[in-house]
């Protein structure tokens, strides 16, 4: 079986010489010497970054092929301003049709010919959808065709457009002026693969910087260790890491979950070799791969960036409307609690929220705790004969709730999202539960995935844990309308506490 070793990264000279990441001359004097000796030796040599890519690390692919199709779609404008209206409606709704079919996405195997199909189909759809639009508003033929003229010779330079940027994709890496640094997780078999193939080939536009694994794979891996899985936050810092590749490390899920959620680690970009080869599972409509090593995006698992601007939008809006909507229900949810309970009618209670911070949440009072011990620790009030008729009534129709509200315009909360849960029950939970924790990385919600399928009250946390977890990793807004209108016939069902 070879022998692998990893190499101290040497110095690049960019623009002259040596090819930046080679070998200095008395190392591959030693290489030469250690196999004219009879050593089968494979060198997997983390190299030093050149100083183009060090300035161009924040740049993505996206980045230069969204402009170019913008371009091409509105050239026709160039032509003639009659059609603008439909220019313009197709070339918005291309664009939105290509971002829903993942031809935005990064990718690592760049190739014009794998997204043909798909860019064929989207284009077709588009134009379909625009052209009958506009043949219901003119009925001139000539008027018509004209148009669909102008939208055939924007979707040609949609694809003249996207092989032009693909071919200078490639070429900016495999010249190493954009590639981004890449730790591995795991270095067996398929971490050395990945290992090599990123040395060897820069056309996927990551540069091996390190691996980290289990401790109990120290020196029996065929990579040598950078650290290991709990070094990663500081070999991410210390590498200036931006992409983190999972190959086979020797942990448990939930072991490797807690390390990728950390702060620094949470801010790479994330792709995954699955385990299942051969199962024709891969996202965005075409596969992706490193050297026929198939690998998969892994979308944000901690909710940042532009989903978690959309996701906020949403929410602050939804409570806006609601709380304008609803004041009525409100008001006479206030005056059914005064006469229930007299004094006092709301209830704020300390929750867990987002990367465990704690908050007051809103509600309204149904019963009196008999003291904050109570208050903290009592799991389920469900029973309590303490809880009056119209408290029992709030709760039953989730009315109680309705306070929080303010608690999501505010922030604390989402919409929808992981119930939020007291410190006491969140510490016993998390350390009961290896998944429970990674719920914590997105806001807790008003109503949640976990609530509309039935886990309310007493029903097993970890099946909580697994709804939530679920949830966080599929997130969409269309999601989150289908758990709004769930929720909504639960109340009218009764179907609360």
């Amino acid at each position: 079986m070879p022998r692998y070793a990893v190499m101290a990264p040497q110095e690049t000279v960019d623009g002259q010489g040596s090819p930046a990441g080679f070998p200095s001359a008395p190392l591959r004097n030693e290489l030469e010497g250690s196999t004219r000796a009879g050593l089968d030796t494979t060198a997997v040599l983390p190299y030093a970054r050149s100083r183009t890519s060090s300035r161009t690390q924040w740049l993505r692919a996206w980045m230069m092929t969204a402009p170019v199709d913008v371009v091409a779609l509105l050239a026709p404008l160039l032509l003639s301003q009659n059609y603008w209206r439909g220019t313009l409606a197709n070339a918005a709704l291309t664009v939105a049709f290509f971002a829903a079919g993942g031809l935005y996405r990064p990718r690592r195997h760049v190739s014009i010919l794998d997204e043909l199909p798909s860019l064929f189909g989207r284009l077709l759809a588009s134009a379909a959808v625009v052209a009958i639009i506009a043949a219901e508003r003119h009925s001139s033929v000539e008027y018509v065709g004209g148009f669909i003229r102008g939208v055939a010779l924007s979707a040609v330079l949609v694809i003249v457009g996207r092989a032009a940027s693909r071919a200078f994709t490639i070429l900016v890496r495999k010249r190493r002026w954009a590639e981004h640094n890449a730790i591995i997780v795991g270095n067996g078999p398929i971490g050395l693969e990945l290992a090599r193939l990123l040395r060897r080939y820069p056309q996927y536009g990551l540069r091996f910087v390190g691996c980290v694994d289990a401790a109990s794979r120290q020196g029996t891996g065929a990579l040598p260790l950078s650290g290991t899985l709990d070094d990663l936050e500081h070999l991410v810092r210390l590498l200036e890491c931006e992409v983190l590749v999972i190959a086979d490390p020797e942990c448990h899920e939930s072991a490797l979950m807690d390390t990728l959620l950390r702060p620094r680690s949470s801010q790479c970009d994330l792709w995954a070799v699955p385990r299942l080869w051969g199962s024709r599972s891969h996202q965005g409509g075409y596969p992706d791969h490193i050297g026929a090593i198939p690998i998969v995006k892994i979308g944000d698992i901690s909710f940042s960036g532009p989903r978690w601007a959309i996701k906020r939008a949403s929410d602050m809006l939804f409570a806006a409307i609601a709380l304008i909507a609803l004041s009525p229900v409100l008001l006479l949810c206030a005056i059914a609690t005064f006469i229930d309970g007299g004094p006092g009618i709301f209830f704020h209670q300390e929750r867990i929220g987002r990367h465990g911070r704690p908050f007051k949440v809103i509600k309204f009072r149904s019963m009196r705790p008999v003291n904050e011990q109570e208050s903290q620790t009592n799991w389920s009030i469900a029973h309590d004969k303490r809880v009056g008729p119209i408290g029992r009534f709030m709760r039953r129709t989730s009315l109680d709730e309705l306070p929080q509200l303010w608690n999501i315009l505010r922030g604390d909360m989402s919409v929808v999202g992981p119930r939020p849960e007291r410190p006491y029950f969140v510490e016993k939970f998390s350390a009961e539960y290896p998944d429970y924790a990674s719920r914590h990385r997105v806001p807790v919600g008003l109503t949640g995935l976990a609530q509309v399928s039935g886990l309310r009250g007493d029903t097993p946390i970890s099946d909580r844990a697994r709804f939530d977890n679920y949830y966080i990793e599929n997130w969409s807004l269309w999601l989150d309308v289908k758990v709004v209108l769930r929720t909504v016939a639960e109340v009218f069902r009764g179907g609360g506490r």
